[in-house]
């Protein structure tokens, strides 16, 4: 161990929640958010959570779309997912239980975070669905928990996701950039 990292900080929950700004806790180290959204960025926000939202109304789901919500996986780690599908209401404050599907948006700001760091925290945590939306080239990728591991889904115009507590989701791939 370098003697730089025997005095690096090991924050937990209590110290993250006294924090002015918006930042986001992996395995104790303080992680500034980005600044706010460009254009693309929200606009594909809006419409992945208008599409899931529709499709879940569509099937009568027992689930909820909640967007830019802490969740809080350890005492040392806490995401702020752009989406996140949780089985059941909405929490009375922060996500605590394993989403069924995670939603990021890539910008150029977040790109090497939700492609790496995140994505491998998602796939350790369980997150049985991690959907990763590119604005700027016009991209979804799916990717589904298989045996512990991310595998990479097809998909057309239409995508269709199997939720826990027997919830198939179908949403059009079409109107996400159009």
């Amino acid at each position: 161990m370098s003697t730089a990292s025997q005095y690096r900080p090991h924050y937990t929950i209590d110290d993250h929640q006294l924090w002015e700004g918006d930042w986001e806790l992996w395995n104790g180290v303080a992680v500034a958010m980005a600044p706010g959204p460009f254009g693309p960025h929200a606009s594909a926000h809006v419409r992945m959570a208008t599409a899931l939202s529709n499709a879940i109304d569509a099937v009568s789901c027992n689930a909820t779309v909640l967007a830019e919500i802490d969740w809080i996986i350890s005492r040392d780690t806490v995401l702020r997912p752009d989406l996140t599908i949780v089985c059941g209401p909405p929490p009375k404050k922060h996500v605590t239980q394993i989403p069924a599907l995670v939603v990021e948006i890539l910008s150029a700001s977040t790109r090497e975070r939700d492609l790496t760091f995140k994505k491998n925290l998602y796939q350790q945590e369980g997150v049985a669905w991690y959907l990763i939306v590119d604005p700027d080239n016009q991209t979804l990728q799916v990717l589904r928990l298989q045996d512990g591991e991310y595998q990479a889904m097809p998909h057309n115009e239409t995508l269709n996701i199997d939720l826990r507590d027997r919830c198939s989701l179908t949403v059009d791939v079409n109107r996400l950039f159009s």
